[in-house]
């Protein structure tokens, strides 16, 4: 797995992000734009992205039919997820003793990061820009279990659930669900914004604006 790191290795809180080669080539229009939210003259993070090699396979939670096209979920986030507790986070740049760690990412990536954060207590915030919620299966299994993170954010942009596809149009009422379950939750900070545009509008300012509203919240 290819492993980009940025930012200060002694920094308290991580923000860990899985990648495709598409959003490779936008993180420095992503990591400026956390700069500008959080202020870098005050505050350090580190920001590691991992990238992934089949992005339906690596970061389904489980085996799904095509949704477009004709490629379908493979459900391999275990075994994605195992590689960053088992390999990528112990050998973080500094060291993760004491520190706490943002999981966040874009569309099935933020999915991604949504899941994980049941699955362990190692991830304290979620900063899930876009996420993949009308992945089937997915609202009921999060309205249905326990989830670990401390603080976690949601958005979606205001013409995401009017696409065609049935399924994809399913994306507003599930993370309308989830948002609401979160709030209910003693103890857990969440949020949930709206952005101007459809799925494909943004993505690296979205997901910047995800990573430094959950680092604020970690950081009170």
């Amino acid at each position: 797995m290819e492993i980009l790191t940025y930012g200060s290795s002694d920094a308290d809180i991580v923000l860990l992000q899985m990648i495709d080669e598409q959003e490779k080539a936008s993180l420095e229009e992503e990591i400026a734009c956390i700069a500008r939210n959080i202020g870098t003259g005050t505050e350090k993070y580190l920001f590691c992205a991992c990238r992934v090699q089949d992005w339906n396979r690596d970061l389904s939670p489980w085996e799904a039919l095509p949704v477009f096209g004709k490629e379908g979920f493979a459900g391999g986030a275990a075994e994605t997820l195992a590689c960053l507790t088992d390999e990528v986070i112990p050998d973080l740049p500094g060291g993760v003793e004491g520190k706490k760690i943002i999981l966040g990412g874009y569309s099935l990536s933020g999915l991604f990061a949504l899941w994980a954060a049941y699955q362990t207590e190692l991830f304290s915030g979620v900063a899930a820009a876009s996420p993949s919620v009308w992945f089937p299966g997915f609202s009921a299994y999060a309205c249905s279990h326990p989830i670990h993170a401390e603080a976690v954010y949601l958005s979606l942009g205001n013409k995401e659930e009017k696409a065609k596809n049935r399924t994809l149009a399913s994306v507003g009422d599930s993370i309308r669900e989830i948002a609401a379950h979160y709030a209910m939750i003693p103890g857990l900070s969440s949020v949930l914004e709206w952005n101007e545009g459809n799925h494909f509008r943004d993505a690296a300012l979205r997901t910047g604006r995800a990573f430094a509203w959950t680092f604020g919240m970690l950081k009170k």
